[in-house]
């Protein structure tokens, strides 16, 4: 079946078969891989991209639902005015050193990037309960849960384009 969609920005066609999964479409199709796979269960939230601004877990959406919708991976985050630049989430990341081995983070930045667009003045109660379908591995989250705070400040300040 042929599929078109805009991806990152970009109007896409592709022809697939109607049980790809949107993560297999992504890493073996269009050679993103910045969107990590690491459980195929929709446990652990390392697939998660942006379809139509929600944030879904890529490992169990199948492609033929992005048919006239948008998604947005990690690879099309970019700071303000579509620069090449950080995402205001990313650098909070980056500052706040919400990351360790890195494995989880594209899941997590893009669903803080959904839970900060949806609420601009998260509490930490709020980001930590918009985290729980996103699991690390390596850090105690504090950082990951500070990082979030800060990109949400970030994306939502005078000027930040977002």
């Amino acid at each position: 079946m042929i599929i078109s969609f805009t991806l990152n920005g970009r109007s896409r066609t592709v022809e697939i078969e109607p049980s790809t999964l949107v993560a297999d479409l992504l890493r073996e199709n269009l050679n993103l891989t910045g969107t990590h796979v690491g459980c195929d269960t929709s446990q652990c939230g390392a697939c998660v991209v942006l379809f139509d601004g929600e944030a879904v877990k890529s490992c169990t959406l199948l492609a033929p639902m992005l048919d006239g919708g948008t998604l947005t991976t990690i690879e099309g985050l970019s700071g303000p005015g579509g620069s090449n630049a950080l995402h205001p989430m990313q650098e909070a990341f980056h500052q706040n050193h919400g990351l360790q081995c890195g494995f989880c983070t594209p899941g997590m930045v893009m669903t803080a990037v959904a839970l900060a667009t949806n609420n601009p003045t998260p509490t930490e109660a709020e980001v930590r309960r918009g985290l729980e379908g996103n699991i690390c591995r390596c850090t105690g989250y504090q950082n990951i849960v500070a990082s979030v705070l800060a990109g949400a400040a970030a994306m939502h300040a005078p000027g930040s384009g977002e």
